[in-house]
C-alpha cells in the first residue's frame, strides 16, 4: 500500500521509469530567465531605491514599504500559482507574469509620485510568485517528474546563481552612465524579451511527463489535494515552514539591505560592488560541490550541515571587522552557502514530505516564507532608522539563523525514514 508521502510510487503516480526527456533545452531557457528575473525584479531594487530616495527625497522606510506590499501580494498568490503550474499551466503564468512584469517596470521609470512607486511595487512584487525559482521548479517538476527533478532542479540553480553576479554590476553601471530611469526602462525590455520569450518558448505542457495508465485529470487533483492534507498533518511539515520562513527573512533583510549595510560599514561604493559581485559564483560553486561529490547525499544530511553557516557568517559580519578581505571571504562563504540550501529548498517537498502536488505544497511553504521576504527589508529598515545604524540589523539576523538553523535540524529528526508514518492510499482518501 502506497502512500503521497512514501518514497516509492503508486499506481497514481505519474509514470516513475526514468524519463528519456532530461529537459536539457527547457532547464537552460529557464536559467537564463531565471538569471534575468532575479537580476531584475529582486537584485536591482536596493540600487534602484538608493538612486531614487537621493534624488526624490523619500526615506528608507518610504522605499522599501512598497516591497514589503509587493511581497504580501506574492504570498497570497503563491498557492494559486503552485496549483496552476501542478494543472499544466506554467508556460502562460510565467510568460504572461514576465510580460506584465516589464510593462510595470516601465511605467516605474516615469514615476514621480510615492502612491504610484507603491502600485507598481506591488505589482511587481506580486509577480515574482509566478517567475521565480517556485514556479520554475514546479514546472521543471512536471516535465520529469518529482522523483527525477533532483538533477534538473540542481541545474537550474547553477543558472539562477549568477543573477546578482550580473545584475548588480551592470545596473550600477546603467545607474552612473544613465540614471535610476533609464536603467528601469532597459530592465523592462529584459523581462519582455529575454524572460517571457525563455518561458513561452520552451515550456511546453505537452512534453510533460504523462500520468500513470487509466489515471484521469480528476484523479490526479483528488490525489493532489489528498498529498496536501497529508502533508499538513506531518510535524516536519511545520518545521520545514519556520526553518524556510526564518531563512527568507534572513535571506531578504541582507540582501536588500547589504549594499548600504557594507557602506555603512566603511567600504567604497567599488569595494562593495566588488564583494556583492562575488556571491553570485560563490553560489554556483555551491552547486557543483553538491552535484560533484554529494549527486546521491540526502538533502536532510545537505541541510543540516549547511544551515551550521548562516549564523557563523552573519556572526562574523555582526562581531568582527568589516575590512574588504574579511567583507569578502564572508560573501564567499555566505554565497556558498546559499547556493547549496536553494538546492535543498527545492527537494523538501519530494524527500521530506510528498512526490506529488509538488507546486502546492511547495506554494504553502512559500506563503510565509514570501511574508518574511516582504517583512524583513522594511523591518531592517526601521531597525535601522532607531539608531541610525546597522548593528542592531546584523544582530537581528543572527539570531534569525539560529532559528533557521535549529529548525532545520528539528525537521531533518521528524523526517528520518524510520519516523515516516504509512497512509493510506491516495485512491481511497480519509473523510
Amino acid at each position: 500500500m502506497t502512500s503521497p508521502l512514501s518514497s516509492r510510487p503508486g499506481p497514481g503516480d505519474r509514470a516513475s521509469a526514468p524519463p528519456p526527456d532530461k529537459a536539457r533545452g527547457l532547464i537552460t531557457a529557464l536559467g537564463i530567465g531565471q538569471i534575468c528575473s532575479w537580476g531584475s525584479l529582486y537584485y536591482s531594487f536596493p540600487l534602484i531605491a538608493e538612486a531614487m530616495g537621493a534624488e526624490l527625497g523619500w526615506s528608507k522606510p518610504d522605499l522599501y514599504g512598497a516591497a514589503t506590499l509587493g511581497l504580501v501580494l506574492a504570498a497570497l498568490a503563491a498557492f494559486p500559482v503552485g496549483v496552476a503550474v501542478d494543472r499544466g499551466h506554467g508556460r502562460w503564468v510565467m510568460g504572461l507574469s514576465s510580460l506584465l512584469a516589464g510593462a510595470l517596470l516601465l511605467l516605474w521609470s516615469q514615476v514621480t509620485s510615492l502612491a504610484a512607486f507603491y502600485a507598481l511595487v506591488a505589482g511587481i512584487g506580486a509577480l515574482q510568485a509566478a517567475t521565480l525559482y517556485e514556479p520554475a521548479f514546479a514546472v521543471v517538476a512536471r516535465r520529469v517528474g518529482p522523483a527525477h527533478s533532483r538533477a534538473g532542479i540542481t541545474s537550474l540553480t547553477l543558472w539562477g546563481g549568477f543573477a546578482s553576479t550580473v545584475f548588480i554590476p551592470l545596473v550600477q553601471w546603467l545607474l552612473t552612465h544613465w540614471g535610476w530611469r533609464e536603467a528601469l526602462m532597459v530592465l523592462a525590455a529584459v523581462n519582455a524579451l529575454v524572460c517571457a520569450g525563455a518561458y513561452l518558448l520552451f515550456i511546453d505542457p505537452a512534453r510533460d511527463l504523462p500520468p500513470a495508465a487509466g489515471a484521469t485529470a480528476q484523479t490526479q487533483r483528488d490525489h493532489n489535494r489528498q498529498a496536501v492534507r497529508q502533508a499538513l498533518r506531518r510535524p516536519v511539515f511545520w518545521a520545514l515552514l519556520v526553518s524556510l520562513t526564518a531563512y527568507a527573512a534572513a535571506f531578504s533583510a541582507f540582501t536588500f539591505h547589504m549594499y548600504p549595510l557594507l557602506r555603512e560599514r566603511g567600504l567604497d561604493t567599488a569595494s562593495v560592488v566588488q564583494a556583492i559581485a562575488l556571491i553570485g559564483p560563490a553560489q554556483v560553486a555551491g552547486r557543483i560541490v553538491v552535484s560533484l561529490f554529494a549527486a546521491q547525499a540526502s538533502m536532510r544530511a545537505v541541510g543540516a550541515a549547511v544551515v551550521t553557516v548562516f549564523p557563523l557568517a552573519f556572526g562574523v559580519l555582526a562581531f568582527l571587522g568589516a575590512d574588504f578581505p574579511t567583507v569578502a571571504a564572508i560573501c564567499v562563504v555566505y554565497g556558498g552557502a546559499n547556493g547549496i540550501f536553494t538546492i535543498v529548498r527545492g527537494m523538501v517537498v519530494p524527500e521530506m514530505l510528498s512526490r506529488h502536488a509538488y507546486g502546492a505544497i511547495n506554494g504553502l511553504l512559500t506563503v510565509p516564507m514570501t511574508l518574511a521576504r516582504a517583512a524583513a527589508p522594511v523591518g531592517a529598515a526601521l531597525l535601522w532608522s532607531v539608531g541610525a545604524s546597522y548593528g542592531t540589523v546584523l544582530s537581528a539576523i543572527v539570531v534569525v539563523a539560529l532559528v533557521l538553523a535549529a529548525s532545520f535540524w528539528l525537521a531533518a529528526w521528524f523526517s528520518r525514514p524510520t519516523a515516516i508514518p504509512s497512509f493510506p492510499s491516495p485512491h481511497h482518501p480519509t473523510p
